[in-house]
């Protein structure tokens, strides 16, 4: 098989079990030598072993198929792990090609019941925790552009989500969290694309152990055949948008699961209401904004609620 990663090094985070670890599975198979960032630590089996931190495992099982792995264990949301973590990857390897940031948590509940810890927590993992890696790394490809006097083949994916496209009524600090994300891109993707790299957002839909109590009504797949949310239909897309084939693509948005991948298209500006002088006074407003409401549906909102019937045709 081609190996168009070669010679590429590659954070994953969040990697110890589900998405994640397809993803730094994926990215292996395909070349990269891959840091596994996981906040799991070892524990204790069933049997009341010791049992090996999930980082660990997953760089094992990268290493068993011949491919090239360190474990990292650490919480991203912290300002100096993700330091510790993106210099790790540079000691070992030489240097950072690649950031796939999938480190999340779900505290789900209704904004009127929500704390502020399930509120705070959520936001620090996904989107701090994004801005922490993206930090260093992106200090990192300005000093090896800047070294080397031209681009540098530097690679970002982040993690967003369907909650945020469509609207989550019990995901308020999550939906908030990865509309953030994309924000964090496409900000990202402008601020670095002179040194050539470049940064863009998936929105998976994954059955996975953080989700599965959202999609504990769907059904399970046939024995033999494979789950349509499962997250092997994610992981290629990573694997393209962290290659070399993909320099092009940058400040996307990809909704992507069970063999299907949808680009989603800028906010489009659907009316114009220009002031008859220098500003608005109410009652103008009222003249233009109400008649031009009164005629959309109730539920036409910003929330575009189709992307969660998208499926493979």
């Amino acid at each position: 098989m081609s190996h168009p990663l070669r010679d590429l090094s590659a954070i994953v985070t969040g990697a110890g079990r589900g998405l994640g670890r397809a993803e730094a599975l994926e990215l292996a198979r395909l070349g990269a030598a891959v840091v596994v960032n996981d906040y799991g630590q070892p524990g204790r089996d069933g049997s009341g072993e010791a049992s090996t931190a999930p980082a660990e495992r997953v760089a094992e099982e990268i290493r068993a198929a011949g491919g090239r792995a360190v474990a990292h264990t650490g919480d991203v949301s912290d300002f100096e792990v993700a330091g510790s973590l993106v210099a790790l990857a540079t000691c070992t390897y030489g240097r950072l090609d690649i950031l796939v940031n999938n480190a999340g948590i779900l505290r789900d509940r209704m904004i009127f019941s929500m704390s502020e810890d399930e509120w705070d927590s959520v936001i620090r993992v996904h989107l701090k925790g994004h801005f922490n890696t993206t930090h260093f790394a992106s200090a990192h490809w300005r000093e090896r552009a800047k070294a080397s006097g031209g681009p540098v083949h530097g690679r970002i994916v982040n993690t967003s989500s369907e909650a945020f496209l469509a609207g989550s009524a019990g995901q308020p600090n999550y939906a908030a969290a990865k509309g953030g994300i994309v924000g964090l891109t496409t900000s990202t993707a402008l601020a670095l694309r002179k040194y050539g790299v470049t940064a863009n957002a998936i929105c998976p839909r994954a059955r996975t152990r953080m989700t599965e109590d959202v999609f504990a009504g769907l059904a399970e797949p046939a024995p033999g055949e494979l789950d349509p949310l499962a997250p092997e239909h994610v992981a290629p897309l990573v694997g393209y948008l962290a290659s070399p084939a993909a320099s092009r693509i940058t400040g996307q948005v990809l909704v992507v699961h069970g063999g299907m991948v949808a680009v989603v298209d800028r906010p489009r500006v659907a009316a114009q209401f220009d002031a008859a002088g220098e500003t608005f006074s109410y009652q103008e407003l009222e003249g233009v904004l109400g008649p031009y409401y009164a005629h959309r549906a109730p539920d036409e909102t910003f929330a575009a609620a189709e992307v969660l019937s998208l499926k493979r045709a």
